[in-house]
């Protein structure tokens, strides 16, 4: 005698095989070598980048990089890593900026 049975077999995630994206944070650092390159960890993505200034986004706000003849060597957003060469003139972070428009901020 042959059983057929009409119930699915449940994986073993609960999400039913669904991956879940995990986001660690990695630790940021800045390793800035003659003024010419630059390694930063805890790299997240990168917003906008041409010769002159390159907007990179990190566990500790948004890195501005500005500088002459920049380019990317290597980005790899899974790392965290981000290599920078040309002559680098600044690093700043840009100020997080409170949520709401410019009234709701001045009437607070």
């Amino acid at each position: 005698m042959t059983v057929v049975s009409s119930e699915k077999k449940r994986p073993e995630s609960p999400r039913w095989g669904i991956e879940e994206k995990k986001t660690t944070q990695v630790p940021h650092s800045l390793v800035l070598e003659n003024r010419n390159r630059l390694t930063a960890t805890g790299v997240t993505d990168v917003d906008s980048y041409d010769d002159q200034t390159i907007v990179a986004n990190t566990g500790e706000g948004q890195l501005v990089i500005r500088g002459q003849g920049l380019h990317m060597d290597r980005l790899n957003t899974e790392s965290g890593e981000l290599t920078v060469a040309g002559q680098i003139i600044s690093m700043t972070y840009a100020e997080n900026r409170p949520a709401g428009s410019f009234f709701t901020r001045l009437f607070r």
